[in-house]
């Protein structure tokens, strides 16, 4: 076969094939085979998205070094506080009103349960149960938080280490986490918090993360505030996903003294690609530092890292945390304190387990009591409650101060709205670079090589091998008319999920096609995370990009322009559409905003605005669609706005997939327009 060799930008490319404009047979192609599209990529390749994101982890790793003095220390943790803060959305208020509210409480023996709820963020309550010692004390302060256990903080290994530390003299805090327990959206319905529930967060420029981190700062003010506490002995302890809460709030709160995660430490690398929660990503973590780095915020204080071997989760596996405890031990040494980090291994699979508490126990009662040498104490029995008896209210009835994620996102997300809606002037050129820094478009990509394969059926078939490692592969039909252009389709969820009307409606009008599969979808899904991301599509993808400082959909941008510039440059297009399906027509129209090279755009069933919904069908969308501060900024119209090219949304919907009609169209036909008029840019949005 013939080979035409050019340069493009720099990089050489090899074309197999002939380059003269390769017009294929368009009565090849009928509806009868654009029901099946044919495959670019070899068959049975292995996971390229697995291998490109942890090789990008592996790099990142070895990169994170940690000072070894403690002058250049001192600097960089002052330094890192401040940008997990940013980061993560924390939010510290010592001043706010704690409003503490007993519900009930249960008298056991040597000790009494009570179940309360508090305030943790203006206007934001948490549940939780306070189990006190019996005695005048003051005894020191245990804050215990919860893994992803369904009933939280009365799930059996949550409530036994309550009862366990009250057993042997420690006030217990034990707090549902954010959306966790009984803060569900539905009162008394335990639900799983994370996924695109928790991921809504960032849209209104929180975290899950940083919420838990706040809230558990005022579960210390809490603790704190009790008479019977002693304020200088404080200690933090959790599993799972409780052990990440625990990690974070002992790194970020100077008043934790001596702290226990279980089963949680592992690296940020070993999350790359595993499918943690998303109350576990810190937002843009791995380019600031790796999870020693998180370890060592703790020196010169105690840490005991407790894993086991038989978990079955690869993030949290004894070989991770072991990284990650030798490169942050030269830390505690720095301060003299080596021993103040340890750690521990049981042959159990994940949870919280006797020998754990019992570890914890010998741990607390050396860093907070002063007694004895660390090693392990044996507990004393006890029996667990149901979880009826340690329930802040009755199921269906509990106190609207108590607002789900649902709730406060939003609340918080018509608030900025309101403001949003209420801008009289749009500076353009600011709210494009914030828009790209949003996306975390830091560079765009470079075509490095073009790879033609033969045509099957009439499409002519590339991938295009991107500047960072990526295959982007492509079907081709050629416009029958030149002067048509091109139309680019693309789905989130592959292209055999492109209706095949909508082929033949464009193959009618004699219009060009290109088909693309963009990163992590058809050809390109990571098969590695499927059973996963089945229930919650593009999970495990979405979390990477962020630890990596990217967004599912600031890539899909960058994969749009780099099909647009070989259209340009190589098949010499003359006009270029983007039509694409939900969150892939949100690329294509985020790429017009950027002054992307697309003369039209259609979104088919995609969001006309980022604010939070319902929970209900909240799973319409992947979980790429969220934009960390997107309604900081603005919103979809002033996306539209900024195109300056003619843009229909036909289906236009909620965030929850649910049709937009009537006077809600009506209104948002205004505003769209009115973001139009404000920003001065030509085109019009249309909906159908």
């Amino acid at each position: 076969m013939e080979q035409l060799i050019l340069l493009y930008t720099g990089i050489l490319i090899i074309l197999s094939g002939s380059c003269n404009s390769p017009v294929p047979n368009r009565s090849i192609v009928n509806s009868a085979n654009t029901d099946s599209l044919p495959t670019i990529l070899a068959k049975d390749h292995a996971d390229l998205v697995v291998s490109q994101f942890r090789n990008e982890a592996i790099f990142k790793f070895a990169g994170h070094q940690l000072p070894a003095n403690l002058k250049e220390w001192e600097l960089l943790k002052l330094q890192l506080k401040n940008e997990i803060i940013e980061k993560a959305g924390i939010t510290v208020d010592h001043k706010l009103p704690l409003d503490y509210h007993e519900t009930g409480s249960v008298q056991m023996e040597g000790y009494t349960i009570k179940n309360i709820f508090f305030q943790t963020l203006p206007g934001l309550y948490a549940t939780a149960n306070l189990y006190i010692p019996d005695g005048d004390g003051p005894f020191p302060g245990v804050i215990n938080m919860n893994g992803h256990w369904t009933e939280a903080k009365m799930a059996p290994p949550i409530h036994s280490v309550g009862q366990t530390l009250a057993l042997n003299g420690y006030v217990c805090l034990n707090i549902d986490a954010f959306g966790a327990g009984e803060r569900g959206t539905i009162p008394g319905v335990f639900e799983y918090h994370g996924g695109n529930l928790g991921a809504s967060m960032m849209n209104i420029g929180k975290s899950l993360q940083g919420i838990q981190v706040s809230e558990n700062i005022r579960g210390i003010d809490l603790l704190c505030s009790l008479p019977y506490v002693d304020t200088k002995k404080i200690g933090a302890t959790g599993a799972s996903g409780g052990g990440n809460q625990t990690m974070w709030i002992t790194a970020m709160d100077d008043r934790v003294q001596a702290s226990v995660p279980v089963c949680s430490v592992g690296t940020f690398e070993a999350y790359i690609m595993r499918s943690n929660c998303v109350c576990e990503l810190l937002i843009d973590g791995l380019t600031l530092t790796e999870e020693s780095g998180i370890l060592s915020l703790v020196a010169p204080r105690a840490i005991l890292l407790l894993n086991h071997n038989q978990d079955a989760n690869p993030t949290f596996n004894p070989s991770e945390m072991l990284r990650s405890y030798t490169n942050a031990k030269p830390v505690f040494e720095l301060y003299g304190v080596g021993e103040n980090i340890s750690y521990q291994l049981f042959d159990l699979p994940h949870g919280y387990d006797s020998q754990d508490r019992e570890a914890m126990l010998g741990w607390f009662n050396l860093h907070l009591k002063g007694k004895g040498n660390g090693l392990p104490i044996k507990e004393i029995a006890f029996k667990n409650l149901p979880s009826e008896q340690l329930m802040v209210f009755v199921p269906g009835n509990r106190d609207p101060k108590v607002a789900s994620v649902q709730e406060y996102c939003k609340l918080k997300g018509e608030e900025l709205r309101s403001g949003f809606l209420s801008t009289k002037t749009i500076d353009i050129d600011l709210k494009k670079k914030e828009l790209r820094d949003l996306l975390r478009i830091n560079e765009n990509l470079i075509l490095k090589e073009i790879h033609q394969y033969s045509g099957i059926s009439g499409w002519d078939r590339y991938a295009l091998e991107t500047s960072d490692g990526k295959l982007v592969p492509l079907l081709h039909l050629a416009p029958a008319n030149k002067s048509l252009g091109y139309t680019i389709l693309c789905n989130p969820e592959g292209k055999n999920s492109i209706s095949p009307s909508l082929i033949g409606e464009l193959m009618k009008k004699g219009a060009g096609i290109v088909i693309v599969d963009l990163s992590g979808t058809g050809e390109v899904t990571s098969t590695a995370s499927l059973a996963f991301d089945k229930i919650r599509k593009l999970h495990t993808l979405s979390r990477a990009e962020l630890w990596l400082g990217k967004t599912v959909l600031g890539e899909w941008v960058k994969e749009l322009d780099l099909v647009i510039q070989f259209l340009d440059t190589n098949l010499k297009a003359r006009k270029v559409s983007v039509d694409g399906s939900k969150e892939a027509g949100l690329a294509g129209l985020f790429l017009g905003a950027l002054e992307g090279n697309v003369d039209q755009l259609v979104l088919r069933d995609a969001p006309a605005s980022y604010l939070f919904d319902s929970r209900e069908g909240l799973d319409f969308f992947s979980m790429g669609i969220h934009l960390p501060g997107f309604l900081q900024w603005g919103d979809v119209s002033l996306v539209s706005a900024l195109s300056g090219k003619n843009v229909q949304f036909i289906n236009p919907v909620t965030m929850s997939g649910n049709a937009i009609n009537g006077e809600k169209l009506t209104a948002l036909e205004s505003e769209f327009e009115k973001m139009r008029t404000l920003s001065g840019q030509s085109g019009k949005t249309t909906f159908k």
